[in-house]
């Protein structure tokens, strides 16, 4: 790696201060489209092919070889609290798209959260709240207690498998390995004008912002990460950020 490449990957990315941010813009959800359509990035078809074929294969070989992990959740999950094991949720993908996005449930299923989580969720995406709660570990998610989330669901979210379904969404062309995180169709009904960039490339599990403290950043922040991934996207970028989320993940940094 390139000290280029290494600055790249670690350097704080320059924040768009408030006062030149534009208005939330008033999306109106139109069929499959919560933000858009948005136009998708131009990048190089051999670009667009290799990685298509690099996400495909990695989450082939891994759900291959995860699978007796995967069954042992799924039981883990059911045991602790019954159906469903897997939630589905809309999430906002490339284009603006909206697309059905695989987790593992770690929240007790008889209770609604959307609300609460809604309310919170806008005013991060705002920028409205930077700061987590002190009761919530640094991360700025809403606190939660062992009502909320189960005992099961505390060691997924802690260790980052709650995610391993997502596999499933990239098989599927949904997701990439790499790319911007993507928004709850509420969260980005709260995107800035400016917000709008990161969607016009496939969502990933993991990006430079989730290798430079994950939900422990203001998403103003989160943005210029993703934007700075997309600016310079290739196929050995993605390769460094998968090799730099496995101490993230393994060090279960700022999860929860």
């Amino acid at each position: 790696m390139t000290r280029k490449d290494a600055d790249m990957i670690t350097s704080k990315p320059q924040i768009v201060s408030p006062s030149l941010r534009p208005a939330a813009s008033h999306y109106v959800d139109e069929g499959d489209y919560i933000v858009g359509p948005v136009p998708v990035a131009t990048l190089p078809t051999h670009y667009r092919m290799m990685k298509r074929i690099f996400d495909f294969t990695v989450a082939l070989l891994a759900l291959i070889l995860l699978s007796p992990l995967i069954l042992l959740i799924s039981l883990a999950i059911k045991l602790d609290d019954g159906d469903p094991v897997i939630i589905v949720q809309k999430r906002v993908g490339l284009g603006g798209k909206v697309f059905d996005f695989y987790k593992f449930r770690s929240m007790v299923h008889h209770l609604d959260h959307s609300q609460t989580n809604r309310e919170f969720a806008q005013k991060v995406i705002r920028g409205e709240i930077t700061q987590a709660p002190k009761e919530n570990g640094g991360l700025l998610k809403p606190a939660s207690n062992g009502r909320v989330i189960t005992r099961v669901g505390k060691i997924l979210r802690k260790t980052s498998l709650d995610e391993l379904p997502q596999l499933f969404n990239i098989l599927k062309g949904d997701m990439s390995l790499v790319g911007p995180r993507p928004s709850i169709d509420y969260e980005a009904e709260a995107y800035f004008d400016w917000y709008l960039p990161r969607l016009s490339v496939l969502p990933g599990i993991t990006g430079l912002a989730q290798i430079n403290g994950r939900s422990s950043i203001p998403f103003p922040e989160i943005v210029e990460w993703d934007l700075q991934y997309i600016e310079k996207a290739s196929i050995w970028l993605d390769i460094q950020i998968l090799l730099h989320t496995i101490p993230v993940v393994i060090g279960m940094r700022n999860t929860g």
